[in-house]
């Protein structure tokens, strides 16, 4: 067993009382999560849960959280999405020298997924990306997490979208 750590962010009744929250969660198993009500109806759950793999950590949370919350709604399951600053602490970089480095890669490194004044990448990606080019050792376990965390997070998005309407760019779409 590995312990795998993660977040997983809901939408959830904004009339649910942090107690309440707080009791069902533990009740239906979330007892390794430290939890987040900043925003009225929002939720955020850091878990640091053991099991066979970051998919069966991940799912189970995320089971538990909708026996705990029938209500909540899944918006976002990290660590998925990260800028420049986020990847530079993540792998022990100055954020100028990780700056330097994508610069200097820009034919090879990861495509952001949002290009602009603060792109966003990846995570699993950006892993990938690392290990291929050996420039820093990945822990595994947090290589697996992003990997499922991106599953997740764009098997939710594409929900949104119409089969008919995703066939209709896979044509001219590039990888």
């Amino acid at each position: 067993m590995t312990t795998y750590d993660f977040t997983l962010k809901f939408a959830v009744p904004g009339d649910l009382g942090t107690e309440a929250l707080e009791s069902r969660l533990f009740e239906a198993g979330c007892d390794d999560a430290l939890i987040g009500v900043g925003l009225k109806g929002r939720l955020a759950l850091d878990f640091s849960r053991e099991a066979v793999s970051a998919q069966q950590a991940i799912t189970s949370a995320m089971a538990d959280v909708k026996r705990a919350i029938p209500e909540a709604r899944l918006i976002e399951v990290g660590p998925d999405l990260v800028g420049v600053t986020d990847i530079a602490e993540l792998l022990d970089f100055t954020r100028q020298n990780m700056r330097k480095l994508l610069q200097t890669h820009l034919a090879t490194f990861p495509l952001p997924l949002h290009a602009g004044r603060a792109s966003l990448w990846h995570l699993a990606e950006v892993l990938d990306w690392f290990q291929t080019h050996q420039l820093r050792k990945i822990d595994d376990a947090l290589h697996e997490v992003a990997q499922t965390s991106m599953q997740a997070n764009v098997a939710r998005e594409s929900r949104r979208v119409p089969a008919e309407h995703i066939r209709h760019f896979d044509d001219v779409l590039v990888s």
